[in-house]
């Protein structure tokens, strides 16, 4: 995600100097923009910022909102890296709780539909002829979105928000302010899987999400996410996902990122076929590659080989 948001904010700096392509740019881009000046006024709101927030008149924002005034912000403690934007530097806030009670306070908004929105936000600047920096944008996208004030969306933000911890049903049916044996059924109900089920599955995305960095080895990953390597929570997600001895395409093609570079993170405990090769399905790997032993890792063939 900060990869993506890097590469948008280029795509604005580029635009730099023709100014009628800038605010085009801004004023058709699909996530809510907000551009301030340097003492952190609000000077330009794009229509996605404005639809984002149910707010029909860019002027109820542009000249009345101050960046460095905002309450939420200064409660958080983000105000020092906020300023770190307008002294140059890019400045990425991953999964930020928006005020939506706030916001709708100070615009006047009353049929907000969603109960929470959390979102990645990056500040960059925007410098002028003599390197200054004239303009500080934030981009906003949106990772979670919990729409209708219902129990069930509730639920969810609060296993998502403690999802490193173990479930806790009584918890869990209190953050959706029912007992315990309503909520599951109703849970079930509208989801298709159990309070419990989706705790775990959410578990199992955020440690494919840390078997990805090939900066962790397996066991770090698993530490990451609170889940113990050598335990219930290996043995768990061996079942959930099938993984190390097989490895599905849609797996195979979020984890790989940069095929040159894919690690497969296999436990090098695990026992190899007489053929020194891991037993993994040859129908799971992407054409013209192989697994290399010695490496841990596969490899794409040569022109020879294929």
């Amino acid at each position: 995600m900060e990869n993506m948001q890097n590469g948008i904010s280029e795509l604005l700096r580029s635009s730099l100097g023709r100014e009628e392509l800038l605010t085009k740019v801004i004023e058709c881009f699909p996530y809510p923009i907000e551009v301030y000046a340097p003492d952190g006024t609000t000077v330009l709101v794009n229509r996605a910022m404005l639809n984002e927030y149910h707010v029909s008149d860019p002027d109820e924002i542009v000249g009345k909102y101050n960046l460095f005034k905002d309450p939420s912000i200064i409660a958080s403690g983000q105000m020092n890296a906020v300023k770190k934007a307008f002294q140059g530097e890019t400045v990425f806030f991953p999964d930020v709780k928006v005020p939506l009670e706030e916001i709708a306070e100070r615009y006047g908004i009353r049929d907000l539909d969603v109960e929470a929105v959390y979102q990645d936000i990056t500040l960059f600047p925007i410098p002028d002829d003599k390197q200054k920096v004239a303009y500080v944008v934030a981009l906003l996208i949106n990772r979670r979105v919990y729409r209708g004030r219902n129990e069930i969306e509730k639920a969810k933000e609060y296993i998502e928000n403690c999802w490193k911890d173990p479930y806790d049903a009584e918890k869990t049916a209190k953050a959706a302010c029912l007992s315990k044996s309503h909520f599951a059924k109703l849970f079930k109900k509208c989801t298709g899987v159990t309070p419990r089920e989706y705790h775990l599955n959410y578990r199992i995305e955020k440690l494919k999400e840390m078997l990805r960095d090939t900066n962790l080895t397996v066991a770090q990953a698993f530490a990451a996410c609170n889940m113990e390597y050598n335990g219930h929570s290996a043995r768990v997600f061996k079942e959930k996902t099938g993984f190390p001895f097989q490895l599905s395409q849609d797996v195979l093609t979020e984890m790989r990122g940069d095929l040159w570079c894919l690690s497969l993170r296999i436990c090098k405990t695990e026992r190899m076929n007489q053929s020194g090769h891991y037993p993994i399905s040859r129908n799971c790997l992407p054409k013209w590659w192989s697994y290399s032993p010695t490496q841990f890792r596969f490899l794409p063939l040569t022109a020879q080989q294929r």
